[in-house]
C-alpha cells in the first residue's frame, strides 16, 4: 500500500502528465486526426441489415450504398434529380417494346399495346469484386473456404480474421443471382411484391422457389443458379436483359436503388456454411461488394469502420452540377478519381448532446452522415442564439439545408358530406369553393415561418423541388390559392376567402339553411400537432369565422379510422422513394383510393380525368410529352383542391469546414465516396479548439503542495521524536 506522502506525489505525476497532453479530451489517439479517414457517428444500434436483399432502413445506407454498386445512381450535383451509370456502361432510357406476341413494336407504341418492356443493359468491363475469402483459391484452383474446415473457424469471428482472400470481375449473372435471391423464401424480400408485379415470370419463379425449398433434405445452401428467371437473364458476360411487364418507365429508379445491386453466388455459399452464423459472419454483417469501400472492422454497437476498396477503379468527380455549386467550391475536384477518403468510421453516440459536443470540438466530422436534419436545427438554433450563430461562424461550421423531395400536406377526405366531392354537380361545386377558402386561409408561409424558423416552404402543388415537373414560383404557382403581381406572388386574401365560403353556402362560417355555425374536425394521431399548431389551426379558420374541433386517437386507431374513409380533415407526409412525378400521383390516384382499395391515395380523392392523365403519363418517357400531361395533373388538382398542398421542409446537413464536397440530399445515398476532407486543418482545429485551461488548477495544485509540505514537516518531526526516544533508551 502507498504511502500518504507517495500519494501525493503520484498525484502530482499524473497532473504532470496531464499538461503534456494535447488535447486531454480527445475520443481517439492524437495521430488518428492527421489520417485521410472521416469520422461520423451512429446513434441507435448497428444496422440489422446489410444484405442488399433486405435493407430497407435509413441507417444502413451509408454502408450498402458505399460498398454495393446498382447499376444506376443519381448525378450528385445536379438538381432536379437525374439517373447516371454506375455499374452500367451507359444509361438505357429507350427498352425495346413488344406485343403479346412478341413482336416488336415501334418505340412511340401506346403503353396499352405493350406486353413487355426489354431492357438490354452493357455493364462495364474490368469491375472487380473487394478482396474476400469467399472468392479465395489454391494453387489447384480449388477454394481454400469452401468446405470450410473446422480450424479455419475456430478464431474467425471477423472477415479479417481468414488468411486469404481472391476476387473476380463483375459479371451479369451476378446481376441475375441478385434477381433471383429477391424471390428466395429464405429471405422474404421487402419488394419480392414489387418485383412480382413487374419483373416478367418473377411471381412464377418465386412459388417455384418455395416449392423446391420444401423438399427433403433441406440443404444448408439453396443454389439459385440452376434456376431460369425468365425475366432476367444474362445474354453474355456483360450484358444484362431485363424484361418488365408491361409499359412501365419507372421501373429504372429501382435500378439505382441497393435492392437490385449484383451478389456473387461465391459470398451466399461461403456464408451458409455450418457455424458462421453463430460467429455473426453472414452477408447481413460483412457484405461482399464492388463500390468504392468495404467494411473491415464491425463492432456491434460500438464501431463500424469502412476502408478503401482496393479494387475499385476510380470513378471521377462531376464537373457539372446545379446553379450555385460552382461558387460552393463543389466542382474543384472535376475529373479526379474517387474515393478520396482512405476510411470513415462510424462510432456508437447513445445521447445526442455528447455527440453534438464532440462534433464541435471537431472530432466528428459530420455528425450522422445519413441524417437531414442536423443541418437545419443547427441553422435554427443559430437564428435563436446570438452565442451560437457567434460560435459556428467563429469555427466555420458548413450548415447547408435546402428543400427536398419531400411534403406534408393537409387532405380532405373526399367521401366526406362537408368537404368531400358532394352527391351532385351543385354540392360538388360548393363543397370544392368550401376546400378552396379553407386552402386560402391556412397561411403556410407563417406556418413555416412559426413553426419551422422558415426552414420549408409553402408547396404550391403535389410534387416538391428536386421531382421532375415540379415549377418554382412565379411560374408553378396556385392560381386558386395565389395571386400574381408583377411576378410577386402573394396568397388571396381573407374578402376572397369569405367570398367563396358565401358561394359555399357558409356565409360568414354559418350554415345558410339551418343558421348553425360550421364545424371542422381535424383528425390526428395524438402527438401529431401540438396544442401550438393546433391553436393556429383555430385562429386561422376563425378569421372567417369557421370552428375546428381536434378529433385525437392513438396511432392504431387513426390508422383505422383512415383506412375507413371516417376522418374529415387530417395531415399527412410522402418522402419520395425515386424522384418522378408518378411516385407522388400515386397518392391522387382513384384505384390507390385507401378507403376502398387500401392504396396511398389518403384523401380517397376520385377524378376520372385525373385517373385517365395518370394512367397516360406513367406510361411516358421523360420529355416534353410528359411534362405537359405533368402539367395538366397539377392543374387539374389545383383546380379540385383534395389537399391543401401544405409544405414542403428543409433538409440539410452540418460539416466541419475541412470537410470538401459537402452536398446535403435524402435522395443521393452513395455520398461518402465524394468527401474529401483536409487532415492538416482538422488537426490545428482540433488543437486549438481544445488546447486545456490550466489556470484554475493552480489553487488546487498549491493547496496539494502545502498539505504535501505539511504532512512532510510532521513525517519528519516524528522521525526525529522517534530518533531522541532511541536515543535516551
Amino acid at each position: 500500500m502507498l504511502s500518504p506522502l507517495r500519494r501525493i506525489g503520484l498525484a502530482l505525476i499524473c497532473t504532470a502528465l496531464a499538461a503534456c497532453s494535447n488535447p486531454v479530451n480527445s475520443p481517439y489517439h492524437e495521430e488518428s486526426a492527421a489520417e485521410n479517414t472521416l469520422y461520423s457517428a451512429f446513434t441507435t444500434r448497428s444496422p440489422n441489415h446489410l444484405d442488399p436483399a433486405l435493407s430497407y432502413s435509413g441507417d444502413e445506407t451509408p454502408f450498402t450504398y458505399s460498398i454495393y454498386e446498382p447499376l444506376y445512381g443519381y448525378h450528385y450535383l445536379d438538381r432536379p434529380y437525374r439517373l447516371i451509370p454506375k455499374a452500367a456502361a451507359e444509361l438505357v432510357d429507350d427498352p425495346v417494346y413488344l406485343d403479346e406476341h412478341g413482336n416488336r413494336l415501334p418505340a412511340d407504341a401506346p403503353g396499352e399495346q405493350v406486353a413487355v418492356s426489354r431492357y438490354d443493359i452493357p455493364i462495364k468491363q474490368g469491375i472487380a469484386f473487394q478482396p474476400h475469402p469467399a472468392f479465395a483459391q489454391d494453387e489447384q484452383g480449388e477454394y481454400r473456404y469452401y468446405p470450410m474446415r473446422a480450424p479455419d473457424l475456430n478464431d474467425a469471428f471477423s472477415i479479417t480474421d481468414f488468411a486469404y482472400t481472391g476476387s473476380r470481375e463483375l459479371t451479369a449473372h451476378d446481376y441475375v443471382y441478385a434477381f433471383k435471391r429477391l424471390a428466395s423464401p429464405r429471405l422474404a424480400s421487402p419488394v419480392l411484391g414489387v418485383m412480382a408485379e413487374h419483373i416478367r415470370g418473377f411471381k412464377e419463379f418465386s412459388e417455384e422457389l418455395a416449392q423446391i425449398d420444401k423438399q427433403e433434405p433441406r440443404p444448408q445452401w439453396l443454389d439459385l443458379r440452376p434456376y431460369s428467371l425468365p425475366g432476367v437473364r444474362a445474354l453474355d458476360k456483360h450484358t444484362l436483359r431485363i424484361e418488365v411487364n408491361g409499359k412501365y418507365p419507372q421501373f429504372k429508379y429501382w435500378l439505382a436503388m441497393t435492392f437490385t445491386a449484383p451478389m456473387a453466388w461465391e459470398a451466399e455459399r461461403f456464408y451458409s456454411q455450418p457455424r458462421m452464423a453463430q460467429h455473426n459472419l453472414t452477408l447481413d454483417s460483412w457484405p461482399v461488394g464492388t463500390g468504392p469501400f468495404m467494411l473491415t472492422e464491425s463492432l456491434t454497437n460500438r464501431r463500424h469502420v469502412l476502408s478503401r476498396n482496393p479494387n475499385y477503379r476510380g470513378e471521377p468527380y462531376p464537373c457539372v452540377g446545379a446553379p450555385g455549386d460552382q461558387e460552393a467550391g463543389l466542382l474543384a475536384d472535376c475529373g479526379k478519381p474517387m474515393p478520396f477518403l482512405d476510411k470513415v468510421v462510424f462510432s456508437l453516440e447513445k445521447e445526442g448532446v455528447p455527440l453534438m459536443g464532440k462534433f464541435l470540438q471537431g472530432y466528428y466530422d459530420i455528425p450522422q452522415v445519413e441524417r437531414g436534419e442536423y443541418g437545419v436545427a443547427m441553422t435554427v438554433a443559430a437564428q435563436d442564439s446570438v452565442d451560437k450563430a457567434n460560435l459556428y461562424q467563429e469555427r466555420g461550421l458548413q450548415l447547408r439545408t435546402s428543400p427536398e423531395a419531400q411534403l406534408f400536406y393537409m387532405g380532405f377526405n373526399w367521401h366526406d358530406p362537408v368537404v368531400g366531392k358532394g352527391d351532385t354537380p351543385e354540392q360538388a361545386e360548393q363543397n370544392r369553393k368550401l376546400r378552396l377558402a379553407i386552402s386560402i386561409v391556412f397561411d403556410w408561409e407563417q406556418y413555416v415561418s412559426i413553426f419551422m424558423n422558415d426552414q420549408g416552404q409553402a408547396a404550391h402543388s403535389p410534387l416538391p423541388p428536386g421531382v421532375p415537373g415540379y415549377q418554382p414560383l412565379p411560374q408553378g404557382a396556385n392560381p386558386y390559392v395565389y395571386t400574381k403581381d408583377n411576378g410577386v406572388v402573394k396568397r388571396r386574401s381573407l374578402d376572397e376567402a369569405r367570398d367563396l365560403l358565401r358561394q359555399a353556402g357558409y356565409p360568414d362560417g354559418r350554415d345558410s339553411r339551418s343558421g348553425k355555425p360550421l364545424i371542422l374536425y381535424y383528425d390526428s394521431m395524438m402527438g401529431m400537432g401540438s396544442d401550438a399548431t393546433v391553436d393556429w389551426m383555430r385562429r386561422q379558420l376563425a378569421q372567417v369565422g369557421l370552428q375546428l374541433e381536434v378529433r385525437a386517437t392513438d396511432y392504431n386507431r387513426f390508422q383505422d379510422k383512415m383506412k375507413r374513409g371516417a376522418a374529415q380533415i387530417f395531415l399527412w407526409g410522402w418522402v419520395a422513394d425515386y424522384p418522378d412525378a408518378e411516385n407522388f400521383f400515386t397518392l391522387l390516384y382513384g384505384p390507390q383510393a385507401k378507403k376502398d382499395f387500401g392504396g396511398e391515395n389518403a384523401a380517397n380523392y376520385q377524378s376520372a380525368e385525373f385517373d385517365r392523365l395518370y394512367e397516360q403519363m406513367r406510361f411516358l418517357n421523360d420529355g416534353p410529352d410528359k411534362e405537359a400531361v405533368v402539367q395538366q395533373m397539377i392543374h387539374l388538382v389545383q383546380h379540385d383542391a383534395p389537399w391543401m398542398f401544405g409544405y414542403v421542409p428543409n433538409a440539410g446537413g452540418a460539416y466541419q469546414s475541412w470537410v470538401r464536397n459537402a452536398k446535403p440530399s435524402m435522395m443521393v445515398r452513395d455520398g461518402i465516396q465524394y468527401y474529401r476532407i483536409d487532415p492538416e486543418q482538422r488537426v490545428e482545429q482540433i488543437d486549438r479548439w481544445n488546447r486545456p485551461v490550466w489556470w484554475p488548477a493552480i489553487p488546487v495544485v498549491l493547496l496539494v503542495l502545502i498539505l504535501f509540505w505539511m504532512l512532510r514537516s510532521q513525517a519528519q518531526a516524528r522521525r526525529r521524536q522517534v530518533a531522541l526516544r532511541k536515543e535516551k533508551d
